[in-house]
């Protein structure tokens, strides 16, 4: 993937991004697969844990030095416990928010203050770097539909197929026609974490779901 510096929750905001609008401001993001991302890199690191279906802290100090994971760790502590399928949409909006402020600071998004109404302050997006995500999906295609064998995308790569694809950030037609290999790479994103299969199973359940839900009737 291009911008490696780029977190999973950041990649898949980016991806969310509606390419027809990518040169304007007000570009619809949901929520859900950036909190998507979110949590399935705080589990990879082995910072949340699964208890009994339920997402878990390992400590009350860790923290990542990104301010977007560390502050869904602060929430997650703060909460009443929930299952991984309640994170992907509980509070969402507040992932959402800290990975685009985080997206400006990095120069890839420009925020515009506005007011609704001529009276309530509001703040609208607006894609800085198109290349960046039209390089972003071109390798994401590229790692669903190969030549690249699947033992040699990188776990990362592979999270962002597999959720993207739960989310519906992805062409239907082209998730249809390489599902065998989006196996493939469901599992590849997990090969080295023990237990982050049955997380990131809920996880992306949660996503169908959410997806769903929001469809256009």
């Amino acid at each position: 993937m291009p911008n490696g510096p780029l977190s999973l929750p950041a990649r898949l905001c980016l991806l969310a991004w509606d390419p027809a609008r990518a040169a304007g401001t007000g570009a619809a993001h949901p929520p859900g697969p950036v909190r998507a991302g979110a949590l399935t890199e705080l589990a990879r690191r082995g910072l949340l844990v699964d208890e009994d279906g339920i997402a878990t802290p390992v400590d009350l100090d860790s923290r990542t030095g990104d301010a977007v994971l560390d502050g869904l760790l602060e929430l997650v502590r703060e909460s009443c416990p929930h299952p991984w399928r309640t994170w992907v949409t509980l509070r969402s909006r507040v992932t959402l928010d800290a990975v685009r402020e985080q997206l400006v600071a990095e120069g890839y998004l420009r925020a515009e203050k506005k007011r609704v109404l001529g009276v309530f302050p509001s703040v609208e997006y607006a894609l800085e770097r198109a290349a960046v995500v039209e390089a972003l999906r071109e390798e994401t295609r590229q790692a669903l539909q190969g030549p690249v064998p699947v033992a040699e995308v990188c776990e990362r790569d592979a999270a962002v197929v597999t959720l993207a694809a739960s989310a519906e950030l992805l062409p239907a037609a082209d998730v249809r026609a390489h599902e065998p290999r989006l196996r493939e790479l469901a599992e590849r994103a997990v090969a080295s974490a023990p237990g982050l299969g049955e997380i990131v199973r809920e996880i992306r359940t949660a996503l169908a779901a959410t997806a769903t839900a929001t469809a256009p009737p």
